[in-house]
C-alpha cells in the first residue's frame, strides 16, 4: 500500500527517454514517474539499461551520449544538467555500485559527513553508523575512505545519501557486494528514512527481486532497454503479465530468494 501522505504530483518524471551511445540505442522510449516519498524498484537483468537510466537521472552519462526525451525533477527539466549544478528543488542523491568514486579520497570521513549535513547532531550520526554496522570501527571519523573496506565504504555511502537533502534518491545495486547482514542493515536504513516527513522518492535499481520486495511499493521491469511492465510490487509478484517478468519471478522463487517485507518467504 502506498503511503497516504504521498503527494499526488510526481517528483520525478521520465518521458520518452531514448539514449544512444556510439551508434547503439541503450534505452528506447522509456517513460515512468515517481511520487514524493514513493519507493520504486527498477528490475531487470544485467545489461538491460537500468544503470544507464540511473546515470541519465543523476546527470552522469558519458559526454558523447545522445539524449532524446525529457527528465524532470519537481517540474524542473534536468535532462542535460549535471546533478552538482542543479537547483535545490531538483536535487538527486545517488549511490552507485562502485562506491570508491563516491567520496573524496583526500578528505577524512568525518569531514565528508559534516559537509553533507552541517547541522547533524553527533548522536544522530552515531545512531545511523551503528545501524549499518560501522560504529565499531576505531577512529572512523579520522580515517580516509581508502582506509576502510569496500563493503564498509558502500554502507557509508548509503548513510551519506540518506543524509543528503534531496528530492530523489537513486540507489543502483547498493546491496550487490554486501553480505546478508550488511544487506539487511542497508534495507533497514532505507525503510527508516522512508517514513520521515522529508523522505525523498526512492528509485532502487536491482536485479534481485528478493531485496526489492523488502523495500519497494511498486516495480518497473526493463528488458533490452525498454519498459516491459509496471505495477504495484505485490501485484506484479502474484500476477505478472509479461513473459520476461514471469521468468524473473520464477528464477527468484526457484532460488529461494523471494522475501516479503516482514522477512518471511513469499508464496507467489
Amino acid at each position: 500500500m502506498l503511503n497516504p501522505m504521498l503527494k499526488a504530483a510526481p517528483v520525478l518524471e521520465v518521458e520518452n527517454l531514448t539514449l544512444t551511445l556510439n551508434g547503439k540505442t541503450i534505452i528506447r522510449d522509456l517513460s515512468f514517474s515517481l511520487l514524493h516519498g514513493e519507493r520504486v524498484c527498477l528490475l531487470g537483468a544485467s545489461g538491460c539499461g537500468k544503470s544507464f537510466t540511473a546515470r541519465a537521472i543523476t546527470g552522469t552519462l558519458p559526454a558523447q551520449t545522445i539524449i532524446d526525451g525529457v527528465i524532470r525533477v519537481n517540474g524542473v527539466n534536468v535532462t542535460r544538467k549535471n546533478a552538482l549544478v542543479r537547483a535545490p528543488k531538483s536535487r538527486v542523491a545517488a549511490v552507485f555500485q562502485d562506491s570508491s568514486v563516491a567520496l573524496n579520497p583526500l578528505v577524512r570521513i568525518g569531514k565528508q559527513l559534516a559537509l553533507v549535513n552541517r547541522v547533524l547532531p553527533a548522536d544522530t550520526r552515531d545512531r545511523l553508523l551503528h545501524g549499518v554496522g560501522l560504529s565499531d570501527i576505531p577512529d572512523l571519523m579520522q580515517r580516509f575512505p581508502a582506509e576502510i573496506s569496500g563493503g564498509q565504504l558502500q554502507r557509508l555511502c548509503m548513510v551519506l545519501a540518506t543524509l543528503t537533502k534531496s528530492n530523489v534518491l537513486v540507489a543502483d545495486e547498493p546491496t550487490t557486494a554486501l553480505d546478508v547482514l550488511a544487506q539487511q542493515q542497508v534495507i533497514n536504513l532505507l525503510l527508516q528514512r522512508s517514513v520521515q516527513p522529508d523522505a525523498p522518492a526512492l528509485l532502487f535499481i536491482t536485479h534481485d527481486i528478493g531485496v526489492a520486495a523488502q523495500i519497494c511499493q511498486r516495480a518497473i521491469v526493463m528488458a533490452d532497454g525498454e519498459l516491459v511492465e509496471s505495477a504495484p510490487l505485490r501485484q506484479l509478484l502474484r500476477t505478472p503479465v509479461h513473459p520476461y517478468t514471469r521468468q524473473l519471478i520464477a528464477a527468484a522463487t526457484e532460488n529461494g530468494n523471494l522475501m516479503s517485507p516482514d522477512n518471511t518467504r513469499m508464496a507467489v
